[in-house]
């Protein structure tokens, strides 16, 4: 089951991240197991991001949040990438 809360507009939590595939102050682009949640705002933070458990926790102010088709990943996602 995968939730999305925000909260006035200044705080986001999502289930069931299972990865980052871009972000910036701007645009957070995320990998749930379902799909991709795109996140547009200004001063975007990912305040507490864990994988394991699946959940993420993004501030700043949200302008929007659009779901995405799920698509094969072939190199990797962003965290994958950094941490080589």
């Amino acid at each position: 089951m995968h939730n999305l809360l925000i909260e006035d507009r200044k705080q986001i939590t999502i289930t069931e991240v299972a990865d980052v595939d871009s972000f910036d102050e701007e645009t957070i682009v995320l990998s749930l197991h379902s799909g991709g949640l795109l996140l547009k705002g200004q001063d975007l933070h990912i305040q507490k991001l864990d994988i394991e458990e699946g959940k993420a926790v993004i501030t700043g102010t949200v302008n929007s949040a659009a779901y995405t088709a799920k698509r094969e990943k072939s190199e990797g996602g962003f965290l994958k990438k950094l941490l080589k």
